[in-house]
């Protein structure tokens, strides 16, 4: 259907690294959240679509109950465009992606409250380097 690099959340690979083992959703949750703290992240269909067609962006997370296929079809086909090339991860959760890209509220111990759902989110800026970048990239590269 489309050339489009899909990661499947639901499926937990485990990979490595230093002394501890990270799996790819803890990876691109921590990625999400360096992201977010370096304002490299672009959340929501306007800010995720501007990001992948001025070609600023390094990946792509999408939810899958989006139920709008005009939403879907458009964020697969700026990730892959074939000068751009961006990988693109698939969760099954909006309101757990939107906790991720930090659209809720926190109580004072620390648990989400008031979560917004997110449909699409970017990442233009990794920010400083990191196991969890690591795991991502690495697991992109043996696709």
């Amino acid at each position: 259907m489309s050339d489009v690099e899909e990661v499947e959340v639901q499926e937990v690979a485990v990979e490595a690294v230093g002394q501890g083992e990270i799996s790819i959703e803890d990876a691109l949750q921590g990625a999400l959240r360096i992201a977010l703290a370096h304002n490299g992240l672009a959340r929501g269909l306007r800010s995720a679509s501007k990001a992948l067609s001025t070609r600023q962006a390094v990946l792509a997370v999408l939810c899958d109950s989006v139920t709008e296929e005009s939403y879907v079809k458009l964020v697969e086909a700026l990730c892959n465009e074939p000068e751009n090339k961006i990988p693109l991860i698939k969760v099954s959760d909006a309101k757990q992606l939107g906790e991720w890209v930090g659209l809720a509220q926190l109580d004072r111990d620390g648990n989400p409250r008031k979560v917004v759902g997110c449909g699409v989110a970017v990442i233009t800026n990794w920010g400083k380097d990191s196991p969890e970048r690591q795991v991502l990239l690495e697991h992109f590269k043996s696709l």
